[in-house]
C-alpha cells in the first residue's frame, strides 16, 4: 500500500522515454524513434533524472555513454515495459482469429527452418493477424534465458541446456553426416578412421555452445581437425561443397541442404545420441490463454514434423 501513492505521481509514458533512451543513447536518436521533439524528451530526461537523482546520460567527448546507474536499469526497463505490454494486449476473451498480437520467439536456424516453418503455416490459417517474430538465439541468450523470456515468449532448443523453466517435448530427431556429393575418396560406408582423418566444419564450437552429436565424437577419443566454424545449420552445405570436409547435421535439415548445395548424406559410424527438441518459457506465461494456444500450435506443428519423419 505504501508504493500506491508514489506510483499514482508518477507518469507512466516516462517508462517509454526511459527505454529509448537506454537503447539509443541518445536524446536525438530516441526522439526519432517515438517520434517526438527533441525539446520534448529533453523534458523527459530531465525528469528521469531528478526523479532517479542520476544524470541517465554522461556525455563522453562527442557522444554519450550510460551511466552505471542506467546500465542497471535497462533490463528492468525493458521487462517492465514488456509486462506493461502484455498487461494492456491481453483480452478477456481471447479469439485467434481477431487478434493482432506478436509472439517472439528464440531459436536456432534448425528450429525456424523445420519446426518454425510449419507453425507458421498453421498461424495463417487460424489466426491471420498474429504475428510471429522468430529471433536466433546465442549462448548468452540460452545463458540467461530465466530473465530473457520474460519478455520473449519461448524459446527453442534441445535438452542439455536449460533446467529449472517450464517446458514441452516437440519432436526427436537424429543426427547424419554430410560430405560434398563430388568427394571421390567416399567409396565405402564411413568409419571412425575416416572421422579423424577428415577436416570438419563445425556449427558452433564452444564451451557454452556445441551440439549434442559433435560432443559425442570428442567422448569417443576423435580429436576433431576443425577448419570451419559457422554458427547456422543452413549455411553448412556451402562450407561443405567442394572440398573434403565432413559435417554433422539434424536429418530433417538434411534434405535442405542437399537442395541448396552439392552435398550428400551419410551414416555416422557410432549411434549417435537422438536430439529431443524442446519447448521453453517463463512462468509468467503458464496461466495466459494466448500463450497456451501458442504452445499447442507448436505441439501440433511438431507431430506434423515427425510423422514426415516416420513416413
Amino acid at each position: 500500500m505504501s508504493d500506491a501513492p508514489l506510483l499514482s505521481r508518477l507518469d507512466l509514458n516516462l517508462l517509454i522515454s526511459l527505454d529509448a533512451l537506454l537503447t539509443e543513447r541518445s536524446v536525438t536518436r530516441a526522439a526519432e524513434r517515438l517520434h517526438l521533439s527533441q525539446p520534448a524528451l529533453s523534458a523527459s530526461l530531465s525528469r528521469l533524472r531528478t526523479h532517479f537523482n542520476d544524470p541517465i546520460l554522461a556525455r563522453r567527448g562527442n557522444s554519450y555513454e550510460l551511466t552505471p546507474f542506467a546500465v542497471r536499469l535497462t533490463d528492468h526497463t525493458a521487462t517492465a515495459l514488456e509486462a506493461a505490454r502484455r498487461v494492456f494486449e491481453a483480452q478477456a476473451a481471447w479469439d485467434p482469429e481477431q487478434s493482432t498480437r506478436e509472439f517472439s520467439i528464440y531459436g536456432s536456424d534448425y528450429a525456424f527452418a523445420t519446426l518454425g516453418r510449419e507453425v507458421s503455416r498453421l498461424a495463417s490459417l487460424r489466426a491471420p493477424g498474429v504475428r510471429l517474430r522468430f529471433q536466433m538465439h546465442n549462448p548468452l541468450i540460452v545463458e540467461e534465458a530465466a530473465t530473457r523470456l520474460r519478455q520473449a515468449d519461448a524459446l527453442l532448443i534441445p535438452h542439455g541446456f536449460l533446467n529449472d523453466l517450464p517446458y514441452t517435448d516437440l519432436w526427436h530427431d537424429r543426427w547424419v553426416g554430410i560430405r560434398s556429393s563430388d568427394d571421390p575418396r567416399v567409396t565405402a560406408p564411413v568409419t571412425m578412421e575416416d572421422l579423424a582423418e577428415r577436416p570438419w566444419v563445425l556449427t558452433w564450437h564452444a564451451r557454452e555452445a556445441f551440439t549434442s552429436a559433435q560432443r559425442q565424437v570428442q567422448q569417443l577419443g576423435i580429436e576433431q581437425r576443425i577448419e570451419v566454424v559457422v554458427e547456422s545449420f543452413l549455411a553448412l552445405g556451402h562450407f561443405v561443397e567442394g572440398t573434403d570436409r565432413f559435417g554433422i547435421v539434424h536429418e530433417s535439415l538434411a534434405s535442405s541442404l542437399e537442395g541448396s548445395a552439392k552435398v550428400a548424406r551419410f551414416e555416422l559410424p557410432f549411434e549417435a545420441t537422438p536430439v529431443l527438441n524442446a519447448m521453453w518459457w517463463h512462468p509468467i506465461h503458464e496461466r495466459d490463454p494466448e500463450h497456451a494456444w501458442l504452445r499447442e500450435l507448436f505441439v501440433e506443428a511438431a507431430a506434423t514434423l515427425g510423422a514426415r519423419a516416420a513416413a
